[in-house]
């Protein structure tokens, strides 16, 4: 297993234990809503895995590879997994994988929600750029694109769904802290 595919089985692995820890639900986005973020993801995944794609579909070079990619891409891919991780454990039982408001919702503004307002995107994105700077392929920057369309999807509904629950407490947030990259985005 390469040092790529470790950081995704150890996320995965994180990912899988602390979901079994979330208060219930109050409130949900619908399944057809749910079915236009996730498809796309699992899209994307099967993309940067090449073994699922059908006789080298969108392989070749995305830019003439550098020497300094590999690493980079390495140490992108693992801090940005890292900081999905470390937003996940700090929103606590307030995570769920789907656009939802949990009963006793509370509006986590500290730790990576300081930086911005979705961290689990901004570091599963930095995890999938890393992981397709690193492979150099077409199939890799479409992945990544996919997922920031996803990404961008989903939040659109989760601000939504924060504005309706927290107000102007939201609004205020929102207008301080960027969604996905501190200072730009």
């Amino acid at each position: 297993m390469n040092p790529f595919e470790l950081a995704w089985v150890i996320w995965m692995l994180i990912w899988l234990a602390l979901s079994f820890w979330s208060k219930r639900t109050q409130r949900h986005d619908s399944a057809v809503s749910r079915i236009l973020y996730m498809l796309p993801l699992l899209f994307a995944v099967l993309l940067m895995v090449p073994e699922h794609l059908p006789g080298g579909m969108f392989e070749g070079r995305a830019v003439p590879y550098l020497s300094w990619f590999n690493p980079v891409g390495l140490a992108l891919t693992w801090s940005g997994l890292a900081f999905s991780v470390w937003a996940r454990v700090y929103l606590g039982s307030n995570w769920s994988g789907a656009v939802e408001v949990k009963q006793q919702h509370e509006l986590v503004r500290g730790g990576p929600y300081r930086f911005v307002r979705h961290p689990i995107y901004t570091g599963m994105l930095a995890g999938f750029l890393g992981s397709a700077m690193a492979m150099d392929e077409w199939r890799g920057a479409i992945a990544v694109l996919i997922v920031l369309a996803s990404f961008l999807y989903k939040l659109r509904k989760e601000e939504r769904f924060m504005v309706e629950t927290f107000g102007e407490a939201y609004l205020d947030y929102r207008r301080k802290i960027r969604a996905l990259i501190p200072f730009v985005l």
